[in-house]
């Protein structure tokens, strides 16, 4: 068995940052990951509000590809956060700080989904991207991105 040349390994073009600087990129990643989820269910909930006037478990489920017992179980991480309230025989319905969540939600996945359609990728793939980008960029990349949308509609 012949051992590869050191130039057949790719160069690494970047260095390590300093533990604590490393560690808080993990640290934010597991943050986004912690609310992504509720994020998702909030926002669809607040959709389906809109399109349905209310929210079952089982059009959750579907919409989401998960099963009603795993709905169930967010649904109760969202009540006792204050962000939904589910009424027996009615269906679900977001709190203010629901309502708020899922606007900020919104917000961010449109200002994401924009900014990508802005440097050139198709609708489909934009739209798909921006469900998963939109909860792990900062605030300041956030700002970027819309300033860099703004100023592409401009030029338009």
């Amino acid at each position: 068995m012949t051992t590869p040349e050191k130039a057949d390994f790719p160069v690494r073009t970047t260095q390590l940052v300093d533990v604590q600087e490393h560690a808080q990129g993990f640290l934010q990643v597991r943050a986004a990951h912690r609310s992504e989820l509720m994020d998702d269910y909030v926002e669809l909930i607040d959709d389906l509000i809109r399109d349905f006037g209310e929210v079952r478990q089982v059009e959750l489920a579907a919409r989401l590809g998960v099963s009603q017992p795993t709905v169930a179980k967010m649904l109760k991480r969202l009540a006792a956060a204050g962000l939904i309230r589910q009424l027996p025989y009615r269906g679900v319905f977001l709190t203010t700080e629901g309502e708020e969540m899922a606007a900020r939600s919104r917000e961010r996945h449109q200002v994401v989904e924009s900014f990508l359609l802005a440097l050139g990728v198709s609708p489909e793939t934009a739209r798909l991207d921006a469900e998963g980008l939109e909860h792990h960029v900062s605030e300041e990349t956030l700002a970027i991105f819309r300033a860099f949308t703004e100023q592409a509609d401009r030029q338009k």
